[in-house]
């Protein structure tokens, strides 16, 4: 049934079509996700699944999505088939979740859970995790519209095989209360260097946001931290909308602070504009010439040559290289891309060093 587990070095290498493309203001907006949440008809939820009504259903949807070919060939990787650091890579592409993939493997010994998705990476669907299915859809830039378009169809497809349980009272009914309803977390990848210089105007977007039922966070969703002046928004609630009104919600808000950034960057540049160009220079030294770089240090000088790249201020980079390099500076695509193939993830300190390789390495690229 299984693929034959993914090379971690080369699946490193590449990047999906969503952080390689060009969208709508990527200058401010880095890439946009919608996630449905579904559960098929007939089996228990998955806190009450059995292992072996578990892999039934994998095998089914295995069968349906390897067929259905999304966005190209689709590519189908099993957690308990998979290796640590295939997994770690999967994460931090977006294309599983902690809960699917966690981090010390505890949980990977229960059967089907997998997720499959196609070699453009726009759409990826995770088995078993919190529910049965969860669908996502990516696009770059402020591509919501497309993100929702790619879930949409993927849910279509399904619906009209396996069937999924609704209420006709609730909507669709998930693991979680807090999916019930319409099962969409609509989100939007924001890059807001200058409201993160001018701090009290950051804030003024968290209230804003949370003002219009949306939520801010950070680079990996909930429960994570902001890195890099990269921040998520997206809908809290999915019970009693459509998903038309939910993503018309934050398409009334991220315009507003999409606006907001660049004002405030227009300021900056203006006022400020030697102190600019000093943390920008500073910065893409850093990066050409450093030894050793945690991540969150990397991500944010990263974060000031990307605001310098928008300003005009380092014409031979652009944006979209940058979103690149944020994900490939992660811990598992440092292991995979600069270290030895098969070997176990090496200490922080080590990585550092493989990290600050990979850096001088790219921005080399960049000077000639």
């Amino acid at each position: 049934m299984s693929r034959p587990p993914l090379e971690p070095r080369r699946f490193a290498d590449r990047i999906g079509s969503w952080l390689q493309d060009s969208g709508p203001d990527e200058d401010v907006v880095v890439s946009c996700r919608a996630r449905l949440a579904r559960n098929v008809e007939g089996y228990p939820f998955v806190q009450r699944l059995e292992d072996d009504r578990a892999g039934e259903l994998c095998e089914t949807l295995n069968r349906l999505l390897v067929g259905h070919k999304i966005d190209g060939e689709t590519i189908w990787v099993e957690m308990n088939d998979s290796s640590s650091l295939l997994r770690l890579l999967l994460r931090e592409r977006h294309l599983v979740s902690r809960d699917l993939a966690p981090a010390d493997g505890a949980r990977l010994t229960r059967p089907g859970r997998a997720v499959a998705f196609g070699e453009l990476e726009t759409t990826s669907i995770m088995i078993n995790e919190e529910d049965h299915l969860r669908l996502q859809g990516m696009a770059s830039g402020f591509g919501l519209q497309q993100a929702w378009e790619r879930v949409h169809a993927i849910e279509r497809m399904l619906e009209g095989e396996v069937g999924f349980a609704h209420s006709s009272r609730l909507g669709y009914l998930t693991g979680c209360p807090t999916n019930v309803g319409t099962g969409l977390r609509a989100s939007v990848m924001l890059h807001l260097p200058a409201l993160g210089i001018v701090r009290n105007e950051l804030e003024k977007v968290f209230t804003a946001a949370a003002r219009t039922g949306l939520a801010v966070r950070g680079m990996y969703g909930e429960g994570s931290r902001a890195a890099g002046d990269f921040y998520q928004i997206s809908n809290q609630i999915t019970l009693g909308c459509t998903e038309a009104q939910l993503i018309e919600d934050l398409n009334a808000l991220v315009p507003c602070i999409v606006d907001f950034e660049r004002r405030v960057r227009k300021v900056l540049f203006e006022n400020q504009r030697s102190a600019l160009e000093d943390r920008v220079r500073r910065s893409y030294g850093m990066l050409r010439t450093a030894r050793s770089l945690p991540t969150e240090v990397a991500l944010l000088h990263l974060s000031n040559i990307r605001l310098g790249a928008c300003l005009g201020l380092l014409e031979k980079i652009r944006p979209v290289a940058l979103n690149q390099i944020a994900v490939q500076v992660q811990k598992g695509h440092v292991q995979a891309l600069v270290g030895e193939a098969g070997s176990e993830l090496p200490d922080p300190s080590e990585r550092d060093r493989m990290r600050a390789a990979y850096l001088r390495r790219r921005f080399a690229e960049f000077a000639n």
